[in-house]
């Protein structure tokens, strides 16, 4: 297989054939002739959460929208697309998503099948707007999962990783589209969220802290405010002791911040305030890796001062450290399952041999907290451990056997942390 790298190039897929089918009939007459097969999104895992020693299968040429529900507030779009694409037709036609990730690159099935997830105290993860789904089961079916189901339904297939199936339609609630403005903040200290920490947090419709752990202070907090009629042009020039920047800002200290989304408080629309980056520059820092944990609002202090003290661990292999609180839901495998939690991101410089050294250190500091890892990132959790976390785990294997009872979609991937 050509190309057989992730977006990072830190993984190799063992997968020996790639397929682009061109509809959904193709889909499903290759899963219903493979003995095993997964999907291909936009490579933006970083283990092996999506590949396949067999075929994988990119859902690139089914990248549509399908309709959009004006009575009922909602978009049914093909499985392949993008947030990118998604969110430029959704303005145009008077509507928003109510958040996004960093990266306005990733398809809208792959983000929702690892609850990737944007910033804010009332935002659910991205998976927690989809109303239905239609995927492609094992024997090449189709079958639908949606809200209206009582049992069984969209909470346990929405954060599928990957296992239930080729998600090849999906349903999500919309907004009615508004405007945002972001401003970015120098310098903030750590110490400031003990006695301020929801204060903080819910200063701006999202909020993004970033640390690169050389001491105990965030180098720069993002504020994404939502404009209405009373929204004020004048920033503070002081937020909790960090001062207003003087120019733009990339999270990564040092490099250009030509690729960022636009600051300053210039007005614009929510899909070009939400993300970090710009669709059209390469987001992030490009060559890297990448680690998060979830852990329970209530302890996000506490944890954030744990990691605090193995700071000289973490500092000399990292690009930056990025802070974000995400709403609790209900979605079985979702980390942020009943809970109401702060994420707590890690963007490494490209040394897998060095991070996969430091992150045990990590886990450790952070196992006081029940920390969940990010599905599509890397960790070193032990299997025992991580499924001690999710009390729907259960449900969840029942859920794979009743779609899959081949294991046409598991891997080692699930095998080893679902099974």
């Amino acid at each position: 297989m050509e190309n057989n790298r992730n977006w990072a190039g830190n993984y190799r897929y063992s997968a020996s054939e790639l397929h682009v089918p061109a509809n959904v009939e193709q889909v499903q007459q290759l899963v219903a002739h493979s003995k095993q097969i997964k999907v291909l999104g936009t490579r933006h895992s970083f283990n092996s959460i999506a590949d396949s020693t067999e075929s994988l299968i990119s859902l690139q040429n089914l990248n549509q929208v399908i309709a959009l529900d004006h009575a009922n507030n909602k978009v049914t779009v093909e499985g392949g697309i993008r947030y990118g694409e998604l969110c430029q037709y959704l303005h145009v036609n008077g509507y928003a998503l109510h958040n996004l990730a960093s990266l306005p690159h990733i398809t809208v099935a792959g983000a929702c099948a690892t609850a990737t997830h944007g910033s804010g105290d009332w935002n659910g993860n991205l998976a927690t707007v989809v109303d239905s789904m239609e995927i492609v089961q094992a024997n090449g079916d189709l079958v639908v999962f949606s809200r209206e189901q009582k049992v069984g339904g969209i909470e346990g297939a929405v954060v599928g990783l990957g296992g239930l199936g080729v998600v090849t339609k999906i349903t999500l609630d919309v907004i009615p589209t508004f405007q945002m403005s972001q401003y970015v903040y120098d310098n903030l200290s750590l110490v400031q969220l003990k006695e301020h920490f929801d204060n903080v947090f819910s200063s701006a419709y999202s909020v993004s802290l970033f640390t690169d752990w050389k001491n105990a202070n965030f180098n720069q907090v993002w504020l994404k405010r939502k404009m209405t009629e009373q929204s004020s042009d004048q920033p503070e020039p002081e937020f909790f002791g960090a001062r207003i920047a003087s120019s733009h800002r990339h999270p990564v200290p040092g490099h250009t911040a030509e690729n960022c989304s636009e600051q300053m408080g210039i007005p614009g629309p929510w899909h070009e305030r939400l993300p970090h980056f710009r669709m059209d520059f390469t987001p992030s820092a490009g060559e890297e890796l990448q680690s998060e944990y979830f852990v329970p609002r209530q302890d996000a202090y506490h944890a954030l001062c744990a990691l605090d003290r193995i700071r000289e661990h973490i500092s000399p292999l990292l690009y930056v450290s990025e802070v974000r609180t995400i709403a609790e839901d209900n979605l079985w495998m979702s980390p942020c399952y009943k809970q109401e939690s702060v994420a707590i991101h890690f963007t490494w410089k490209p040394n897998w041999e060095a991070v996969k050294q430091v992150l045990p250190i990590i886990e450790k500091q952070l196992a006081p907290f029940q920390a969940r890892p990010h599905w599509g990132k890397l960790f070193t959790m032990q299997p025992t451990q991580l499924q001690s976390l999710y009390e729907k785990l259960p449900d969840f294997r029942q859920l794979l056997l009743q779609c899959d009872p081949q294991g046409k979609f598991l891997n080692a991937f699930l095998n080893i942390y679902m099974m």
